[in-house]
C-alpha cells in the first residue's frame, strides 16, 4: 500500500525539523520602524525583549480576549507593550508595571513614537507583587507576565484573581528555553516555573497550553 508520506528523499531528524519549524516561526514576523527603534533602545539599556513571533501571538491573544483592560508585569523598553496595544481596541487601556523608572521612561518614548496617547496607558512604578494586590478582582481581559521567573507562582495567583471570565494569563519564559523540561535541572528558577505550571494545571477554572516560542509561553484562559 502506498504511504501518504513522501519518503523519496532523505528526511532530517525529528529534532532538526522541529528546530527548523520554530526558527521559521520566529523569523516569519516583521516589525515596523517604531518597534525596531524600541528594540534598539532596549538593547541600549540592557533590557531583554520578546521576539516578534511572541509579540504577534500576544497581539492575537489580546484581540481574542477582548483587549479593553490589560495588565503587563515587566514594562521593559515598551516592545511587548506595543504588541499588546496593537491587539487592543482604541478604548483599551494597558496597565504596565515595572520597578525601574528608566524602563518606563523608555517605554513612554516608544508609545509616543507610535502615536499612543497617555489615556491608553497607565504606568505603575513599584514591585509587581505588591502592585498586583491593589488591582481590582475580575476586571482584566489579559495579564502578561514577563518578569523574574522566580516570582511566577505568585504572579499566577494574582493574575487568576484579576481575570474576568474568558480572560487570559500569559507567562513568558515559562520553559526557560527548555531547562524546565530537563529532569536534571533543579535550580531555583526551574523549581519556580514548574510550580507556576502546576498551579495553572491544577486550577479547574483554567484551560492552559504551552507554546514553544521565545523561552516558552504558558497561556491559560479562565472559564
Amino acid at each position: 500500500m502506498a504511504s501518504t508520506d513522501d519518503t523519496s528523499g532523505p528526511q532530517p531528524p525529528h529534532n532538526s525539523r522541529a528546530d527548523a519549524l520554530l526558527a521559521h516561526a520566529e523569523a516569519s514576523m516583521s516589525e515596523d520602524a517604531v518597534l525596531a527603534a524600541a528594540r534598539d533602545r532596549a538593547g541600549e539599556i540592557g533590557v531583554a525583549s520578546i521576539s516578534a513571533a511572541v509579540g504577534a501571538l500576544l497581539a492575537l491573544l489580546t484581540k481574542l480576549s477582548g483587549g479593553k483592560a490589560v495588565v503587563e508585569v515587566g514594562t521593559g523598553a515598551g516592545v511587548s507593550g506595543l504588541w499588546l496595544l496593537s491587539g487592543m481596541g482604541e478604548d483599551g487601556v494597558l496597565t504596565t508595571i515595572d520597578i525601574e523608572p528608566e524602563h518606563q521612561r523608555t517605554a513612554k518614548q516608544a508609545f509616543g513614537d507610535a502615536g499612543i496617547g497617555p489615556s491608553r496607558t497607565r504606568f505603575i512604578s513599584g514591585r509587581a507583587q505588591e502592585v498586583l494586590t491593589r488591582l481590582a478582582d475580575e476586571s482584566y481581559d489579559l495579564v502578561f507576565v514577563d518578569a523574574d521567573p522566580i516570582d511566577q507562582p505568585g504572579y499566577v495567583l494574582e493574575a487568576v484573581r484579576l481575570l474576568r471570565s474568558g480572560g487570559v494569563v500569559v507567562l513568558h519564559r515559562a520553559a526557560l528555553g527548555g531547562r524546565a523540561g530537563d529532569p536534571a535541572a533543579n535550580d531555583a528558577e526551574v523549581i519556580a516555573v514548574r510550580e507556576a505550571a502546576r498551579l495553572i494545571a491544577e486550577d479547574e477554572r483554567l484551560t492552559p497550553a504551552l507554546i514553544p516560542l521565545g523561552d516558552g509561553l504558558l497561556a491559560a484562559v479562565r472559564d
